[in-house]
């Protein structure tokens, strides 16, 4: 049991039996009264971000959590396998753990996967990637006075919109947090 104004950030705990990590944590003490605690939490299972407020006197339950680097090496609509380098054992992880971002995850690239007990929270991609541009229209010469955008189709499926001077074939790097072009790799 861990003492909630032990709540760090960056500390897992265990509150009405779902794994949370702290992002934010801030200690209030007004008056007579009792201090409280408010923290900044993200969910494990669903990753959303929670406000929670709690009596400073709460005790919760700490969890050990593992971040482990694994190869990814495909996906079969409901699991996705990975590969410990090390070990060469095959672990398989549900689609809706990883959502949108198993998209910029490569075959054979790396991920880390973040494990609590042999259950699979969550995975830690880069916030920007490189991938090619599969396919585009090609620009119209004298378009450039403004920032003019047109849809691209990326080499992992995904639709982005891409500036006029980009073609098929290009590397472009994506920000993996909002799926918006960044730059032109060249």
């Amino acid at each position: 049991m861990i003492s909630a104004t032990a709540l760090k950030n960056g500390t897992t705990f265990l509150l009405s039996g779902t794994p949370y990590r702290v992002v934010k944590y801030a200690h209030q003490k007004i008056g007579r009264g009792g201090a409280t605690v408010k923290l900044s939490a993200r969910n494990l299972v669903n990753g959303n971000l929670e406000e929670k407020t709690m009596n400073s006197t709460l005790k919760v339950d700490e969890i050990a959590t593992v971040k482990k680097q694994l190869t990814y090496l495909y996906q079969d609509g409901v699991n996705a396998s990975f590969m410990d380098p090390a070990s060469f054992e095959q672990i398989e992880v549900p689609v809706e753990v990883l959502g949108d971002d198993l998209a910029y995850i490569k075959e054979g690239g790396n991920a880390d996967v973040l494990f609590w007990g042999d259950k699979a929270l969550s995975v830690e991609i880069p916030p920007k990637v490189t991938l090619t541009v599969v396919e585009t229209d090609p620009g119209v010469k004298g378009n450039t006075a403004s920032n003019i955008y047109k849809p691209a189709k990326l080499e992992n499926g995904i639709l982005i919109k891409v500036p006029l001077f980009i073609k098929s074939g290009d590397k472009i790097r994506v920000d993996t947090r909002t799926g918006e072009y960044v730059e032109r790799v060249s």
